[in-house]
């Protein structure tokens, strides 16, 4: 029987809802924390949620705005965007009654201090267990049960194995690590190079173009991976390569969803919140503290911030001087 019977989302968005139903189907008690009163009420009443059209929620899952209601579970996943992981660990660590495992289920780096999920968790809950879930994964797929794998890790191995045997179903599978740096690198690089290859296809440049870009943003990612201390074979696994893959080919991908539509020379898509446009400046920062070049990212952080148009960063990416594969 798994150590973990109750379980707690926090964040009533669509990748919160999806988790929730995952947490139900793998049989544990769960319990859903929207920060919005009128949100949850209206969750807990049609057993819908209009962030996840389509998609039933469990009768039995517990939809609530008190959070006190969810730090009484034996674990917790917290499913806000990661520039607002601290400010929900925040909230949560003062109601917790015990050391419970928070996994972060957002994918970014801290703007201003550089800072990874997990580390965020053990500054703003320092008695908590941190962990980071991440990997090739859509909040749709996910609620509707369509197979998935996903990453799950923490520097406890046992601990990781027991949270994957608490969230695993035969629909969602889910491997535990302990390399959380890799799987964090992973998980922040993918969105600013989807966010590049969307540009690409938006720009109908081709597919050579596309696989270019993809492996070359591999590359990057696995240059600084490697800088900070993360092993090649996680960052070559579900959440490094593999979701690079799934973010740069699939229009359900909200990062590839903006570079497409600056491509077109579009709006970007209302409502949506492509983690990669906030975490393309921390990460070129990160990368440069550690002297390790990330052209690609670069690129993308210079579109972005005006500092640069579209033709004239995939000119410089051209001119770049020629050198041996890595």
């Amino acid at each position: 029987m798994p150590a973990f019977q109750s379980v707690a989302v926090i964040g009533a968005g669509a990748w919160g809802t999806a988790l929730a139903t995952v947490a139900r189907r793998a049989g544990r008690n769960v319990t859903l924390w929207a920060r919005d009163a009128e949100h949850a009420r209206r969750i807990a009443s049609t057993r819908d949620n209009p962030r996840l059209p389509g998609v039933q929620i469990a009768a039995d899952i517990i939809v609530t705005h008190e959070l006190a209601e969810a730090a009484r579970a034996d674990m917790v996943l917290v499913a806000t965007p990661a520039q607002h992981l601290r400010g929900a660990v925040n909230m949560l660590a003062s109601h917790l009654a015990k050391s419970v495992p928070i996994v972060a289920c957002a994918k970014g780096i801290e703007h201003g201090t550089h800072k990874f999920m997990t580390e965020i968790i053990a500054e703003a809950a320092p008695g908590a267990q941190p962990a980071i879930l991440s990997g090739p994964s859509f909040a749709d797929d996910v609620a509707r049960g369509l197979p998935t794998a996903v990453t799950l890790a923490a520097k406890d191995e046992m601990l990781a194995s027991e949270l994957v045997q608490a969230l695993g179903s035969p629909t969602f599978r889910p491997y535990h690590a302990t390399d959380i740096r890799g799987v964090e690198i992973g998980g922040a690089a993918k969105n600013v190079l989807a966010i590049a290859v969307g540009v690409a296809v938006g720009r109908k440049l081709g597919a050579s173009a596309q696989a270019a870009l993809t492996t070359r943003g591999f590359a990057e990612l696995t240059r600084l991976g490697r800088a900070l201390g993360a092993r090649s074979e996680t960052l070559a696994g579900l959440s490094g390569l593999g979701d690079l893959i799934l973010t740069c080919s699939s229009p359900q991908s909200r990062n590839f969803a903006l570079g497409l539509a600056l491509g077109r020379g579009e709006q970007p898509p209302a409502g949506k919140l492509a983690e990669g446009e906030f975490t393309a400046p921390v990460l070129i920062e990160l990368a440069a503290s550690q002297n390790i070049e990330m052209p690609v990212s670069e690129a993308v952080a210079s579109i972005l911030s005006g500092r640069s148009t579209i033709d004239a960063a995939i000119s410089g990416l051209l001119t770049r001087p020629f050198k041996a594969e890595e």
